[in-house]
């Protein structure tokens, strides 16, 4: 596919010098001080790849607002990470110290996602954007029967992996090839996710399907509740599937494109470089016209003819291998923010390309598309970008062009929104919460208790990233994780209720039905 691509509340309870301590007590204590004492020990330094400290770029900002310190002004827990940790194979082994629940008490279970907990060390939770409820859609085909391992194994024939999370570890079977590195950055994401916030994660058994193209049908399941339920990256409304965020957040190596966090950065700087209204009045596509089928080759008819026609578009072919060759020198999807109007086109079905367009703080055209990913879903038109009627592409580019350089005010304004779109509701922060909600919810649907498979190979941060050398290695250390959050996640309201038959708790693997 191408690219157009926690401060405790007051106690009254005496001063602990005061008090005698139990044997219990006095244990956790011990404990919970050892537990800290070894996650000092492997990050005073820093992470450590290859016997060397490393200094991680574009390192994010959570919630608290601070890498080093909590809102409480302690120190925030970090993720452990070394890769000096190597067998006699030579293979560095998943540590066993996944999650530290002495430390953390009140993360130790997963919440529920409408009712979060109030952490006095954290601001008031946020709530999520309006795109989190799409959750419940994607998930209502197995509301009211839920899902068994019969369901869930139906979906096998079409999955690129499995993953199973059993006391937040993650394992995994694969059944084929993905392309590229689609599932590696996938499978990373998860991990950050679990390491984020640990404990949190409920167990879980899932399928993925690394593929652009739907291929669980609603009409082929009259009785939805038969489908199998597989996790994809994007779907139509004809489609059964899961949503879930795709592998570019954590970057796209093949083609050189950063972790979504420092591309923020990064697009944020060049578009403060060119104003809007001194970037080029026209519309801009760049990207590889011979994927996605019809529209992107009627797409390239709106380009300046020989003629003289103009259609107020700039359409440029993107040939990734000359690219590759050229060592991507004049692919920087954050310097191709110079034009007033971006344009979106679907690929074979939808495009990741459509977060990097939104971030330009130009209006985004975006010609018209049944698919949609897990936050298109709440994107305004009129507000968020410009609809294109696909059967009259030419002169609606040109319309809206000419309307916006006649109304620059209310055209900029559309351009920021958008760029506002990605910048807050599509932030990591609402990503990763993206993926605690989902995955919670899916995990309570669940009729029986997941179980490691025997053919599934144990992945954490150390048996990923560490054997990963040149730019997919980089790209794992750039949007790595540094600390636990000392924040909740966002509050997503429901749009249902789960019927009286399903636990409440949140603890993936023990929501079995009563009447199972």
């Amino acid at each position: 596919m191408a690219v157009d691509q926690i401060e405790q509340g007051r106690s009254t309870a005496k001063p602990w010098r005061n008090r005698v301590l139990s044997t219990r007590d006095a244990g956790l204590l011990i404990g919970g001080l050892v537990v800290l004492a070894l996650l000092i020990g492997t990050t005073t330094s820093g992470w450590t790849k290859n016997g060397q400290s490393l200094i991680l770029l574009g390192s994010r900002r959570g919630r608290s607002g601070n890498n080093h310190a909590s809102t409480s002004g302690e120190p925030r827990i970090p993720i452990p990470f070394n890769c000096s940790n190597e067998t006699s194979s030579g293979l560095p082994t998943c540590h066993r110290a996944a999650t530290c629940p002495l430390l953390l008490p009140s993360r130790s279970a997963a919440p529920s996602s409408e009712q979060p907990r109030a952490s006095p060390s954290s601001p008031t939770t946020t709530t999520c954007p309006e795109y989190f409820l799409y959750i419940h859609s994607d998930l209502s085909p197995w509301r009211d029967e839920g899902i068994t391992r019969e369901t869930l194994e139906r979906a096998r024939d079409n999955a690129t992996f499995r993953l199973v999370v059993v006391a937040g570890r993650a394992y995994v079977e694969k059944y084929r090839p993905a392309f590229q590195t689609r599932d590696v950055f996938t499978l990373w994401g998860i991990l950050q996710l679990l390491s984020r916030y640990p404990g949190r994660v409920p167990d879980l058994d899932l399928m993925f399907f690394c593929d652009d193209t739907p291929v669980v049908h609603a009409a082929a399941y009259p009785d939805h509740s038969r489908a199998p339920p597989l996790f994809i990256y994007c779907k139509n409304d004809t489609a059964l599937g899961i949503v879930f965020p795709d592998w570019t957040f954590w970057g796209w190596p093949e083609v050189n494109i950063r972790p979504w966090a420092p591309f923020l950065e990064e697009v944020q700087r060049e578009t403060r470089r060119v104003p809007w209204m001194n970037r080029e009045p026209y519309a801009f596509w760049k990207g590889n016209p011979d994927v996605g089928g019809r529209l992107r080759g009627d797409l390239m008819r709106c380009n300046v003819s020989s003629n003289g026609k103009d259609w107020n578009a700039r359409l440029v072919r993107q040939d990734w291998e000359d690219a590759d060759r050229n060592g991507f020198k004049d692919s920087n999807l954050a310097k191709q923010c110079t034009y007033r109007y971006k344009i979106y086109v679907q690929g074979r079905t939808w495009s990741v390309s459509q977060k990097y367009i939104l971030a330009c703080g130009s209006p985004v055209l975006r010609i018209n598309t049944t698919f949609h990913d897990f936050f298109s879903r709440g994107l305004v038109a009129g507000r968020h970008y410009w609809p294109i009627d696909a059967a009259r592409m030419c002169p609606s580019i040109k319309f809206a062009v000419d309307w916006g350089n006649a109304h620059p005010v209310q055209a900029q304004r559309m351009g920021e929104e958008g760029s506002s779109f990605s910048r807050d509701e599509l932030s990591m922060d609402n990503v990763y919460d993206y993926m605690l909600h989902l995955l919670t919810h899916y995990a309570r649907l669940l009729r029986y208790r997941p179980t490691v498979p025997e053919k599934a190979t144990e992945y954490c941060l150390e048996s990923m990233a560490c054997p990963e050398d040149g730019r997919a290695g980089e790209f794992m250390m750039e949007c790595m994780e540094k600390y636990v959050a000392d924040f909740d996640p966002c509050t997503m309201p429901p749009s249902f209720t789960f019927p009286r038959s399903w636990p409440e708790d949140g603890g993936g693997g023990q929501h079995i039905r009563k009447d199972a």
